[in-house]
């Protein structure tokens, strides 16, 4: 059997609206692997770059 919801969809949208509400133009809610929820807020989007094993068969 699975655990309760530490927090709900409420919670999240909570959360993101009060960073946008606080002037950041760029939120992302994450949850952690113990089951946090991690709030990242920025005025920059971030570019996640992830590697990719093929990159390095492949010719550029």
């Amino acid at each position: 059997m699975t655990a309760p919801a530490r927090f709900t969809k409420t919670d999240v949208t909570r959360a993101m609206k009060g960073a946008r509400d606080a002037g950041f133009g760029h939120v992302r809610v994450a949850i952690d692997v113990h089951g946090n929820m991690v709030i990242d807020a920025s005025d920059l989007p971030t570019i996640v770059a992830r590697a990719n094993p093929l990159d390095r068969l492949l010719p550029k």
